[in-house]
């Protein structure tokens, strides 16, 4: 603890730290309006009434930070974006094209991400028609006339595209990843409606539950951190070597694979996929047409979020996504060629093609136990309030699981950039 205050007040005593600290919170500041403004037109009472109703829309407000349930310019918050990044990325394996693209440092990045931007465009149009048809057969909005419809059209994609800037502006000149952070935001923003619609509610028989569940969320957290920071380490070894004139002695290292490689990026890849039969679901439940309606009715009925076969989806796709992200971002023939390259090998492994394979056996059994892990973590909340009872209090161990690795992200990112600025002071 007293290393922790050391290091926050080394941060506050650097300029450019600082500068970037309050930059990040300012532009959270901000977002937390936005979350407040509501678009003209809609009966927030029974948008209200309706969100208390349906336990589906009351996960996904959970993932705007409040801003759909006032349905603010933000309502659609990061969805369109995430889901047009994970097209790209899945179409960045399918054509080799993109895959040279991302190959090419930080001009393939940027160009990459400008494809993103432009994906999330149409995505934005198509979600923002969707939520209108929701929203008007439950009769929250009228009829519109063609401007006042294009007006709230253009509202909800220049509010996701805002969001987006500022996930930007955060990654550029503030601290640490600007979009996780912004969900970070929006998660530990619905804390306090959270906690109050529990006190609300509290009884004397809930108090012993209460304390099952501070227990329990005590040990997840210290479970998360754990398997973040869970890593195997593979020795490598250097032979002697010449180049030029001059002997490199050999030296050993030591490849770190962390048994979480993916991050937190499968659950969120996963939550705008396991959302999407149920926001069909529901328009298709309100139409007036006796083939369509009942297929929505099956299909709300199907994936409730309270059911087996939504949360067996669920823990399937995080299962699933995870492998995928962890093949994209750590490629086991790029790092034995690189191994090999500069004379190195692991110990009793030949370099080249057994050394990929090797990797890949490691990787594939530590992805294993971290996909398993975080897909628990995904069909928790199930678990917990069958368990306790507690419904409204459980903002699900997806909330969790985003909080507490965007914290030691962040403090990574923070400590490192320490380290650089005040090194002398860290050298024992």
């Amino acid at each position: 603890m007293k290393k922790i205050l050391e290091k926050i007040s080394l941060l506050f005593k650097d300029p450019e730290l600082k500068r970037k600290v309050f930059f990040t919170l300012f532009i959270f500041l901000v977002f937390r309006l936005f979350a407040f403004m509501p678009v003209p037109t809609i009966d927030l009472t029974r948008l209200r009434a309706l969100f208390a109703s349906n336990q589906f829309l009351s996960l996904l407000d959970i993932f705007s930070g409040g801003t759909l349930i006032n349905f603010s310019v933000m309502a659609l918050g990061l969805n369109p974006y995430i889901n047009a990044s994970i097209i790209l990325q899945l179409l960045t394996v399918m054509f080799p094209a993109l895959e040279q693209l991302s190959k090419e440092g930080e001009y393939g990045r940027h160009k990459i991400n400008q494809y993103t931007r432009i994906l999330t465009l149409p995505l934005t149009i198509v979600q923002s028609v969707g939520i209108f048809m929701l929203l008007k057969n439950q009769k929250i909005i009228g009829n519109l006339s063609p401007l006042e419809f294009f007006s709230f059209v253009f509202t909800m994609v220049v509010g996701t595209f805002i969001l987006v800037w500022f996930g930007e502006l955060i990654s550029e000149f503030g601290v640490g990843n600007g979009v996780s952070l912004l969900i970070f935001a929006g998660i530990v923003g619905r804390l306090p409606v959270i906690l109050t619609k529990t006190a609300a509610v509290l009884t004397s028989e809930m108090i012993f539950n209460i304390m099952i569940f501070i227990v329990l969320a005590i040990f997840v957290i210290a479970s998360i951190v754990f398997i973040n920071e869970a890593v195997r380490k593979i020795p490598v070894y250097y032979a002697k070597r010449i180049k030029g004139n001059r002997l490199y002695q050999g030296a050993s290292n030591f490849l770190p694979l962390k048994l979480n490689q993916a991050g937190v990026i499968p659950i969120i890849f996963a939550v705008s996929f396991v959302l999407f039969p149920q926001l069909i679901g529901n328009f298709f439940a309100n139409v007036h047409n006796v083939t369509l309606a009942p297929i929505g009715k099956f299909l709300v009925s199907f994936f409730s979020p309270a059911g087996f076969f939504y949360n067996f989806f669920y823990f399937i796709l995080v299962i699933g996504f995870t492998y995928f992200y962890t093949v994209v971002v750590f490629n086991p023939q790029k790092i034995a060629d690189e191994i090999q390259k500069h004379g190195g090998f692991i110990p009793g492994i030949r370099p080249g093609l057994a050394t990929k394979q090797y990797l890949e056996k490691i990787l594939y059994k530590i992805t294993s136990v971290g996909a398993v892990f975080l897909g628990l973590i995904a069909v928790m909340p199930v678990l917990v309030s069958k368990f306790t009872g507690l419904t409204n209090l459980v903002i699900g161990g997806t909330g969790i699981l985003i909080v507490v690795s965007v914290i030691l992200e962040t403090f990574k990112t923070v400590e490192a950039q320490l380290v650089m600025r005040s090194y002398d002071k860290f050298v024992q």
